[in-house]
């Protein structure tokens, strides 16, 4: 696979005019060398392929990357590479200024004062946004686990129950069911903070009458999953259902919609469309979704401005969400993978709401 990716990232900077590619964001070197450490450097040309790291992963390094010259330092990595490689005058660095951080860059520039450092954010994004039928699977491992501890959920969500409880239970089930980490600090808001997206879990109690918003994903092999359900605590209100059915055909929508060649701003609109038909529309405050894999948060952007176009091998999310003040939030999430002419849904839980 290594050599695979190699090759196409060399075409992508002869296309560039770029001598090299240094990337330094460890998800990217992850893509690239299949390294799990903390601590990483690789730095591609037409002739060579170098990797850096630090002592605690000489043994991990070893055995997880392949094809590329590995170097092990106690120094600093920019100063290892100085150490290592004869930069011409003029020598044009791809790099991505996303993920770099301006004491980084200060460096850099302070260590190859003769070189050129050249943006390229979306270099490597444009391959690891397409996955590979192993990409997938991994995903679908990590989907599995977290679907596995919703279900588990379902005993422990209850009157009485702090949402920091159910927070922390999440957390254990995953590990205990296999996941490397968590994908992200879980999600749980009941009740009237279930209008906030992105609500920390509280000390807040859950009551009956509240629906809550989990939103929750795990890590398996790099790869991740992002899921959310809004359960019922006993019998709500007309308008909390109403809200649930609007927000539940709204993603219905945009699911059957998905395909490749469309703009993430065509499927954004889908949802959107439907929840402002339904009088909803200003509750609607984020994107619909984004893509999936070794980032929780990668290209291709599902958003009402986003000219990402869909292509096969895509794995993205669709989550449309109501968030009204004084009544709380509904929002459902589930992972796609994105093929020719169409998609398939990777995630399996029911969408009809759960009253526990």
């Amino acid at each position: 696979m290594n050599a695979r990716r190699l090759e196409a990232v060399r075409q992508k900077l002869k296309a560039l005019q770029l001598d090299g590619l240094l990337v330094v964001f460890i998800p990217h070197v992850r893509y690239l060398t299949n390294f799990s450490g903390s601590n990483g450097l690789v730095l591609i040309t037409s002739r060579q392929q170098l990797f850096l790291t630090d002592g605690r992963y000489t043994a991990q390094s070893r055995d997880e990357v392949k094809g590329y010259r590995r170097v092990i330092t106690g120094r600093n990595l920019f100063q290892e590479l100085k150490q290592r490689i004869r930069i011409p005058s003029g020598f044009r660095f791809g790099i991505d200024q996303m993920h770099i951080t301006v004491a980084e860059m200060e460096s850099l520039r302070h260590l190859f004062p003769k070189a050129k450092f050249v943006p390229a954010d979306t270099l490597v994004d444009s391959f690891a946004s397409v996955k590979l039928e192993s990409e997938i699977d991994r995903i679908c491992k990590a989907i599995s686990i977290s679907e596995r501890v919703f279900y588990g959920l379902l005993s422990v969500i209850k009157e009485g129950v702090s949402e920091l409880d159910v927070a922390a239970e999440i957390v254990y089930q995953h590990r205990k069911h296999g996941a490397e980490a968590e994908a992200f600090e879980p999600i749980v808001a009941s009740g009237e903070r279930g209008a906030l997206p992105h609500a920390r879990a509280s000390s807040k109690k859950i009551r009956k009458g509240e629906l809550v918003t989990i939103d929750f994903g795990c890590r398996v092999s790099g790869y991740h999953s992002d899921l959310t359900r809004t359960v019922a605590v006993g019998r709500i209100s007309t308008e909390r259902r109403r809200i649930y059915n609007v927000v539940r055909d709204a993603q219905q929508r945009a699911l059957d919609e998905s395909r490749d060649r469309m703009k993430g701003k065509e499927l954004d609109a889908i949802a959107r469309r439907y929840i402002r038909d339904h009088k909803l529309g200003k509750f609607f405050t984020h994107s619909l979704g984004h893509g999936l894999g070794l980032q929780v948060h990668e290209s291709p952007r599902i958003s009402a401005i986003s000219e990402d176009i869909l292509v096969p091998g895509n794995v993205i999310t669709i989550e449309p969400g109501v968030y009204v003040p004084g009544i709380g939030g509904v929002r459902i999430e589930d992972d796609v993978a994105i093929l020719k002419g169409g998609h398939e849904l990777l995630s399996t839980i029911p969408k009809d709401l759960i009253t526990l």
